[in-house]
Order: C-alpha cells, then structure tokens, then sequence
C-alpha cells in the first residue's frame, strides 16, 4: 500500500494539481474501504510557548491547570516528547509537513510556508476529512487553502507593532476579552463542522506568549508559589513574571475544558483523538529559542476513550516529526515517503516499545542570528554550535521581560550566577554534551570531560548523519539581527510583515555583496 502513494520530493507547484488529484482518487478509495463511522475524529490543540512542565500533570502543582490534568488522567502522558525547534512558526511548519525545519524553507520565525510544500492536512481533507483550524495560525497564506475553514488570530497578540509604536517596546494586542488568548474561535469551529463527516481540528492558542496582562483571572496565581528554575535569579521581578506567565496558562486551560465538554455534548467524545503539546518552551530566558530540554521538551497528552489507557505514562522518545504520520495512520492513510518521522500510535497500545533512538532539534534566526543543531538519545544530549562568536540570547520580546532585566542588573553588579551567564557569554563552546539523567538543566557541560569522550564521538556521528541524511547545509549568508540583544528594542532593518526565504535570499545576496563581505561561519564538520 505504501508504494501507491509515494511521495519523495516537494511538489513543484505546476504538477501538484494533478499529482493531489491522483492522490485524492485514491484516498477516497482508501476511505470507502475503512467501514463508516470507524475513522476517529482528531482535534490537535496547541499551547503557544508552555513549558512541557507546567501543568499538574507534568508535576507543578503551582500551575492551576485542571483540564489538562484531567485530558493526562483520561489518557496517555508522553515524558519523553520533543519538538524539531524552539521556534513558533518553524515549528509548526515542521509539525504540519512532517519534516524537519530546514527542509521546509520555513525554519526561520515569520518564513512562510512555501505552497510547494505537502502537508498532512491535505492528505486528510482529500480523504473526506473536514478540516478546519482556529486561533494562531502563523505558516503565511499559501497553505491555508489545505484546510477548509481556517479563523485566524490577530497577529497583534504575538508580533511587535512597526514605526513609531515598535519604539516602546511592548505588544500591543487589538483584541479584546476572550479573543487575547487565541481561543475565542474554537468552540464556534466545533459548532460549524459538518454533521456527516469524519473532522480534524487545527486548535492553536496564543496563550502563554508574551506579553502578559495583569487581571485576567479572578483569582491570579500568587508570585511566591511559583516554581523557578536555577537558571533564573529568584528575585521579586522575576517571579511576578512568572505568576503572569501562570495565569496564561490557566486560562488556556479554561478552553480546553470548553472544547473537552463541547465534544461529549455532540456525542463524538469517545471516538475523539486528542492531541494536546506547545509549540515551544516558557517564553523565559535559557528556555524558548534554546534547544535545551528547555526549549524543545514539549508536553504530550493524548486522550483517546477505549482505545488508550487512562492515566498510564509513556518513557519512549517522541518527536514532532512522528505526529503526521499518525495522523494519517488514524485515518487508515499511509505516510508519504518524504515524511520524517514515524507514526508513534504503538506507543498507545505498548509505552515500552521503541519508534526511535534518537531525536534532532536545531535552532535557526529568531529576532536574533544562530545556527545551532542537536541530538538527543534517551540519557544524553549533543549541541553543535555553528556560530559560537554569538552569544545565546534568548528572543527579544524575553529580552525586554521584566525577568531578563533582572538578569542584566545582577550581572551590572557581579551578582548573575553562573547558570545565568550562560546567555552572555562569547564565544560558546562550539560543543555541548549534557547528562539529562545526572543533569536535567542543563548546566554542566560534559564535551571536555575525558570520561564521556565516547558517547560525545557516538552523538557527534549521529548528528553528522541526520545532517547529510536531511540535506542540512551551511547557508550562504547569515541573517542580520532585527533586534538589539540587549534592549530588545527593533532596529531599523526589521520589516513586517517578514519576506519569504526566496525573496531574502536575494536581499541578502546584494547586501554582501555591497558590503564585499561575508561574516565568520563555522564549518559543519569538526
């Protein structure tokens, strides 16, 4: 069955017309094949910048988090799962094309998504599937026409304003109420689907992400209950920040309760899918951007009455690359050979089998330059760092938060720990090997240690084979700063809305070009 539908290349735009009706054809022949009714609806729910462990489910009893500990308590918590980038719209893209960031021509933040590129949604809708996504949308217009219904969120709830308003440095959200948290539009999506068909739900909130609004709950989380991780200096500042970010999250919650309950009042909650992640880490510095446990460690919920034991847990490494494949395995639909990942539906029936060894991560412009690549197996952890001159500063919207400027006040006055110099310092270690068992921050570097010299050569060859084996090279030019990294504040070359990758390619060609210089790279080999 698998070699009906091979797919093994991008679909260049003047054959992929007849190519997907080819592929439509058949899968509708698949559907008619699969007994009516048999087909699982699936809703994929989103946080926008949660940390994988937030929530009472993943152990902080802090977080107010009821309905997400009760989706963990009805289903299955995956404590190994994580995303291909810290990154919100490379993120996404790599989720909904199956494949890694720089294979999508959208691995940086604000690229959109090319019309070239195949996605999973597609492949559903032309099965019979109505599909339909609401709230943070962020993959760019060529691609919403693979959804039949798409209710986008002001992008005013996560972008900084242009001109003059940018100067002050803060988000500046047009909506109102309900409608700051992305959510406002998921329950009136569930309401308009079509009664007779199988639907898949594209549920994407803007909570947490920056910035965060005093006053939006009745009964806000206290700052010094907050759980802060040793990275951060536990100051007044930081842990108000903190609470906020909490609060955010607790009204995420609040939807997914809403969608939860919508879904047993139509009757279709037992033979719903549901996937609950973030796109990334807490929106904190050494955590979104990074690819750390911090940045790239997602929680991963599925909920799927009869089919999944409630309350059970699951070790096994998980990727954001397995997630397409499943999909389509739920709707009886073999995965396109340019597919990355793995389908980890086993995983539900057995949480001791193994899909994978290992998982990639790597980490592209966002506000700020990088280059840096990672890989991961059950115990230990591998960073390459390609662009070591620069240092590790997080994005800007967390360089302007109350909790980063604490940090530059104590590092003002010599008082930042170590832990927290990690974001300054120039240049990095142009290598990284952590001990995730021994060290689940991160903080203690193991590359120079004699005793660890095998597992660093291990990891280093498996990077250097993931990298040929998905054709990631070295970019020509690097991509200029929008922000200052201390300020946080925009720079004159920011424009929004950001060009796709083709069109700043060439820019970047005449700005070289014009400036007869190519700035320092690292090679890919050591």
């Amino acid at each position: 069955m698998r070699e009906w539908c091979r797919i093994d290349r991008v679909i260049p735009l003047g054959k992929r017309v007849s190519e997907l009706a080819l592929i439509a054809a058949l899968f509708s022949f698949l559907a008619m094949a699969v007994q009516a009714g048999s087909r699982p609806n699936i809703v994929f729910i989103i946080a926008d910048d949660m940390a994988w462990n937030d929530s009472g489910a993943y152990g902080n009893p802090y977080v107010h988090t009821p309905n997400i500990d009760r989706l963990a308590q009805e289903g299955m918590c995956f404590d190994q799962a994580f995303l291909t980038i810290s990154s919100c719209s490379p993120s996404r893209a790599s989720i909904i094309t199956g494949r890694y960031p720089h294979q999508t021509d959208a691995e940086q933040l604000h690229w959109p998504l090319p019309a070239e590129q195949l996605t999973f949604v597609e492949l559903l809708k032309a099965s019979g599937y109505w599909t339909a996504a609401a709230g943070k949308w962020h993959l760019g217009g060529a691609v919403k026409d693979r959804f039949d219904e798409v209710r986008e969120a002001d992008v005013s709830g996560f972008q900084l304003p242009t001109g003059e308003a940018a100067k002050a440095g803060r988000i500046i959200q047009k909506a109102e109420g309900d409608a700051k948290s992305g959510c406002d539009q998921w329950l009136p999506t569930l309401w308009a689907r079509p009664k007779d068909r199988p639907f898949f739900l594209w549920l994407a909130a803007l909570d947490p992400h920056r910035d965060y609004d005093e006053g939006i709950l009745t009964r806000p989380h206290r700052p010094e209950t907050v759980r802060l991780p040793p990275y951060v200096p536990d100051t007044p500042g930081t842990r108000a920040d903190f609470a906020l970010y909490y609060d955010e999250i607790t009204r995420l919650d609040r939807f997914i309760g809403e969608v939860m309950a919508e879904l047993k009042k139509q009757g279709v909650a037992g033979n719903t899918f549901v996937l609950f992640i973030s796109d990334n880490g807490r929106p904190f510095p050494r955590d979104k951007t990074t690819i750390y446990d911090s940045g790239i460690k997602a929680p991963f919920i599925v909920r799927w009455p009869s089919r999944v034991k409630p309350a059970s847990r699951c070790g096994s490494l998980v990727s954001a690359v397995d997630i397409a494949p499943a999909f389509l395995e739920l709707a009886g639909l073999p995965a396109p050979d340019l597919f990355e990942g793995a389908s980890f539906l086993p995983l539900l029936r057995d949480p001791e089998l193994n899909i994978r060894d290992h998982v990639f991560a790597e980490r592209n412009w966002h506000d700020y330059e990088d280059r840096v690549r990672a890989v991961r197996d059950r115990r230990f952890k591998y960073i390459r760092n390609f662009y070591p001159d620069l240092p590790n500063t997080p994005p800007a919207d967390v360089v302007r938060s109350p909790s980063f400027r604490e940090m530059i006040r104590l590092r003002s006055e010599g008082r930042l720990p170590s832990e927290g110099m990690n974001l300054f310092i120039k240049p990095r270690p142009t290598e990284e090997l952590y001990d995730s068992w021994a060290d689940p921050h991160k903080t203690r570097n193991l590359a120079g240690d004699p005793a660890h010299t095998i597992t660093l050569n291990r990891l280093r060859r498996e990077l250097a084979r993931w990298q040929q084996a998905t054709d990631d090279t070295e970019p020509p030019f690097r991509t200029l700063d929008e922000f200052d990294r201390e300020t946080g504040l925009a720079l004159p070359v920011r424009v929004r809305p950001r060009p796709s990758k083709a069109q700043m390619m060439k820019q970047f060609e005449k700005y070289y070009r014009k400036k007869k210089r190519v700035l320092p790279v690292v090679k890919d080999r050591l």
